[in-house]
């Protein structure tokens, strides 16, 4: 499929980043990059379809096992595969193994006859990152070779300085916030050579750090609130996605 065209469907298979947490609406649901990117596609094709089979917590195996077929079948001429990366963020995870059922999913994506999107992920800045940054950069590497044997093109949001931004961020650290959600769908809409409507990597304004008291009572909040919930779900093999329904289970006409 050529690039700029006009795309009439798109169906969304991932995780938690593309079900679009944390941009988070009045009624408690999650709009997101995807969501935000369908709505543009919309308004530029009459009778545009949309389906997100995106869960929060699902790791590469069950994205491939759970959304692939389905998503393939739906026969959309768009479709973007986001995932691995809650594989590689687990203590334990082979990166090889990561790499083997995400090339799986794709290909499967890829026998639908759509244009396949993938991305390099962001990183936020901070000790996360640097500890993990080994195993994701592994998984992008492998994520560059999945798109050049299957046709897929690569949102490069993991070289962006400005999604590093930590205001780019929701509070639990791991999710981006409006802005955040915002940046990529604008990235994702101009790698399909769709005109752009910003600069999607522009620095923030430069700010004063927050002081350390305002440092500490973030940090505590985070602890209370995200991670020690992570830790207890990890400890228990439970995921934030259990029994949790896709978002769009269905390519049906958008409605914004």
């Amino acid at each position: 499929m050529e690039m700029n065209a006009q795309y009439t469907s798109f169906v969304a298979v991932g995780d938690s980043f593309t079900e679009g947490m944390s941009d988070g609406l009045p009624d408690g649901s999650y709009r997101g990059w995807a969501d935000l990117l369908a709505a543009r596609l919309a308004a530029a094709s009459p009778g545009f379809r949309y389906a997100n089979l995106a869960v929060r917590g699902k790791l590469i195996g069950q994205i491939a096992d759970e959304q692939c077929g389905p998503a393939a079948s739906m026969g959309a001429d768009l479709v973007t595969l986001v995932g691995g990366l809650n594989d590689v963020l687990r203590p334990r995870c082979e990166v090889e193994q990561v790499c083997a059922r995400f090339e799986e999913a794709a290909a499967l994506l890829a026998r639908g006859g759509g244009q396949l999107v993938l991305m390099r992920s962001p990183g936020r800045q901070g000790p996360v990152l640097e500890r993990f940054r080994p195993r994701m950069e592994q998984l992008f590497a492998w994520i560059d070779e999945v798109a050049a044997r299957h046709g897929a093109v690569v949102v490069d949001l993991y070289a962006s300085r400005a999604l590093s931004d930590p205001r780019l961020w929701a509070d639990d650290r791991l999710h981006l916030n409006a802005e955040g959600h915002r940046r990529v769908a604008e990235a994702v809409w101009q790698t399909l050579g769709l005109p752009a409507a910003a600069d999607w990597d522009a620095p923030l304004p430069a700010a004063a750090p927050p002081g350390w008291g305002a440092r500490r009572t973030a940090d505590l909040r985070f602890a209370r609130e995200h991670l020690v919930p992570w830790i207890g779900r990890r400890l228990t093999g439970r995921s934030s996605g259990d029994g949790r329904p896709a978002k769009r289970p269905e390519l049906l006409p958008y409605e914004g």
